[in-house]
């Protein structure tokens, strides 16, 4: 993969190359295996081609097309294999080769590492031909689509009747949004989708998780696999014939939840459709925190409040996990935040006329226009970029990147929070305490994970729209004796930090099985895949 970051010479180039060793892990895949045709999209320093020919496969290759747009690359790999007369090694750019030989030829095998450029680095005739390609196929084609989605999808085009195809790419294909069209295009096409995922990372010098996407044409569809791997070194006792496939469903929904068993699955399936349980959105509103635009600025400590004379015109701020103390944001919590010297104010400057703001007030502003605050990309679209919109007191906050598990927290001083919480307004007649409670139980954890994804370090992030999507149970009469002891108990634990799954425990058994009848089972295979997931997780951190 060439990860293109930004416009630097050396990213643009795209300078990250596929490690040999994994480039031989993906060839030796094939050594049994029929690749009489084979195509190299974007083949950069010829890893792939050394790999076939270190394993004495090329000898056994018909046709090999090499593709790559960089001409000094091509040129190298050109001279390398010169005495190869099966091997031709084309400088061009693959958009322009897929609509060449489109309908006129077919591949037994395409392997590689496709570039991941993110679109505004594409040239203007890439990024039609990238539209074409994506909108020919009944996708969507946006700004937020990287180069290597087009190149999958346009390979796997190119595939004969059992046709196969390897290729390393970003692991959010497993997750994102905008990848969403190409799960569902995937499915319809390929009969077997293996995932090989790295319990490290592959690239040493980049921090982008990758995997390996194995897929392969038949007339009988298969399904998914995933298959976790500790090192490259897991590859020897791999085998493609192996079996483990799941059921793949045709829609557009994450493939993370194929990590998880096929009797996992079912499960899952059927809670989906029980009736004691609702999606978190049918409870109320749920929106990003309030968007500053300049969080550094807006979001201030008690000493720059009185600096610049700002108490008047600040609210109550939650600002981060840390500031989240226990599952009930107090008075008492914001005071400690305060004193701790923490950012626990947002400033809102009011909707009047500037000349009437006071002194305090005109020199903080003036002091943020000297340091170039005002002109970040959301900043600078306002009419006056110090005036931040969508300013309202939420019910309660979800944390939206967690560690171990994130917090669903009641606001009890009517706080605002920025875009790092979610917030969320509940529906008239709702009582917020029996929501609170419902979420902190294996199941809802569970479907936390499953709903959520995978960032940077082991982080789960979780957005608005995902957050609405997590399971909770309907807990809509039950005693409030037994709700105050056992909200209690959880604030106790996640204020003091110690173990949550204490809390699961108790929620589990005295509200889940005693009051809604939940198989005890169920709950015990909850917290499997609760933590399973989890443990995945985290190890990439």
């Amino acid at each position: 993969m060439r990860l293109k970051k930004d416009s630097s010479e050396q990213k643009l180039k795209g300078a990250y190359y596929t490690p040999w060793q994994l480039a031989d892990a993906m060839a030796g895949l094939f050594a049994s295996q029929d690749i009489s045709n084979v195509l190299e999209p974007s083949c950069g320093d010829g890893v792939f081609l050394d790999s076939l020919k270190n394993l004495n496969l090329l000898d056994r290759v018909r046709k090999l097309t090499a593709v790559e747009i960089e001409g000094d690359e091509a040129e190298k790999v050109r001279g390398r294999y010169s005495g190869f007369g099966q091997v031709t090694v084309r400088t061009e750019d693959f958009f322009d080769y897929y609509g060449r030989v489109l309908g006129k030829e077919r591949f037994d095998l395409i392997l590689g590492n496709p570039p991941y450029i993110r679109y505004q680095y594409l040239k203007e005739s890439q990024r039609k031909m990238q539209s074409q390609i994506l909108t020919s196929h009944g996708m969507k084609a946006n700004k937020l689509i990287n180069a290597w989605v087009a190149f999958l999808v346009a390979c796997v085009q190119l595939l004969s009747e059992k046709g196969k195809i390897a290729f390393v790419i970003p692991a959010e294909i497993l997750q994102v949004a905008y990848a969403e069209d190409l799960r569902l295009y995937l499915a319809d096409h390929l009969a077997k989708i293996t995932l090989i995922t790295f319990e490290r990372l592959v690239f040493p010098d980049i921090e982008q998780e990758v995997i390996v996407l194995i897929g392969e044409k038949g007339e009988e569809e298969k399904g998914i696999r995933i298959v976790e791997m500790s090192t490259l070194d897991d590859f020897a006792g791999f085998k493609l014939e192996q079996n483990g496939f799941q059921k793949l469903g045709h829609v557009r929904e994450k493939w993370t939840k194929y990590f998880v068993s096929a009797e996992e699955m079912a499960l899952i399936q059927q809670l989906r459709g029980d009736k004691r349980f609702a999606k978190f959105s049918e409870y109320g509103l749920i929106n990003i925190g309030i968007t500053t635009g300049n969080n550094g600025y807006f979001s201030i400590t008690e000493e720059i409040t009185e600096q610049y004379d700002l108490e008047e015109i600040t609210l109550p701020l939650i600002g981060r996990s840390s500031h989240a103390h226990g599952i009930y944001f107090t008075p008492e919590d914001w005071e400690s935040n305060k004193r701790a010297g923490k950012r626990a104010r947002l400033v809102c400057f009011p909707e009047i006329p500037f000349e009437k703001y006071p002194d305090g007030h005109k020199r903080y502003i003036a002091r943020g226009e000297i340091n170039g605050e005002h002109e970040g990309y959301k900043c600078s679209i306002r009419d006056r970029w110090y005036i931040v919109p969508s300013v309202w007191a939420p019910d309660a906050f979800f944390l939206r990147r967690n560690n171990l598990y994130p917090k669903f927290v009641l606001n009890k001083c009517r706080a605002v929070s920025t875009d790092t919480m979610h917030r969320m307004k509940f529906n008239e007649g709702v009582e917020p305490e029996n929501v609170l409670l419902s979420y902190y139980n294996s199941i809802s954890f569970a479907f936390t994970e499953i709903c959520g994804r995978s960032y940077g370090g082991g982080v789960l992030e979780i957005l608005p729209g995902e957050m609405g999507n997590i399971l909770i149970p309907r807990i809509e009469q039950i005693d409030t004796g037994l709700r105050e002891k056992l909200l209690s108990c959880i604030d106790s634990i996640v204020r003091n930090d110690e173990d949550i799954e204490t809390a699961l425990n108790a929620v589990d058994e005295e509200v889940l099985v005693k009051v809604l009848g939940i198989d005890a089972e169920v709950c015990r295979s909850c917290r499997r895949i609760w933590k399973k997931m989890q443990k995945r997780r985290l190890g990439r951190g």
